[in-house]
């Protein structure tokens, strides 16, 4: 079972229903106990970073998530969730992400680019990872956001984006992973990685 962990932000439902498109049980909760027996665990975000972080904590969910990880079950994060498992925020201030890993969450470049960016860009995968099984060099996914990951550590950075800057777009340290766009508005995509996830081990 895959729980999706609900902490007050995000449109989970659709989430949930892009699992059950792919054949995926999936349950969109804020039960501890739920979270804790699941098999995998997605972390979704939407919106900005600090409000993000802050919600999560106050729900208590963060220590899920931190023991997902530590148990190396498969741990998702979508947009901004992606975005948490990382060091830092800098979006309206500084904020404490996960550490889950190393890196730090930045505005995009003024650089006459529209921010935010929305809508579709390609990736350019780097390296290979069970997460991308079947997708080829260049898929398209959908996008939605104005800030982006600036990692320390290469190894962690599966796929980049090219928007006025390259960036990472997909990243992963052992069991953790996450997107920084969002695959359940990403058409077929989106699907095929969210059931390459639901089949990791």
């Amino acid at each position: 079972m895959i729980a999706i962990i609900n902490y007050g932000v995000g449109n989970l439902r659709s989430v949930e229903k892009a699992f059950e498109a792919v054949g995926a049980k999936a349950v969109v909760t804020n039960d501890a106990r739920a979270i804790g027996a699941a098999d995998k665990v997605v972390l979704p975000g939407v919106g900005a970073f600090g409000e993000c972080a802050r919600s999560l904590r106050a729900s208590g969910l963060d220590e899920c998530v931190l023991a997902a990880a530590q148990q190396q079950k498969p741990l998702l994060g979508l947009c901004v969730g992606l975005q948490l498992l990382f060091d830092e925020g800098h979006e309206f201030g500084v904020h404490q992400g996960l550490g889950l890993m190393r890196g730090r969450v930045v505005r995009f470049p003024e650089n006459g680019l529209r921010v935010p960016q929305i809508g579709w860009n390609q990736i350019e995968e780097l390296q290979p990872h069970p997460l991308l099984e079947g997708l080829t060099e260049g898929t398209y996914f959908y996008f939605v956001h104005s800030y982006r990951i600036k990692a320390d550590d290469g190894a962690n950075v599966l796929a980049k984006t090219e928007y006025g800057i390259r960036y990472p777009t997909i990243c992963a340290s052992g069991s953790v992973c996450g997107v920084q766009f969002h695959p359940e508005k990403s058409q077929d995509a989106g699907l095929r990685l969210l059931a390459n996830f639901a089949a990791l081990k």
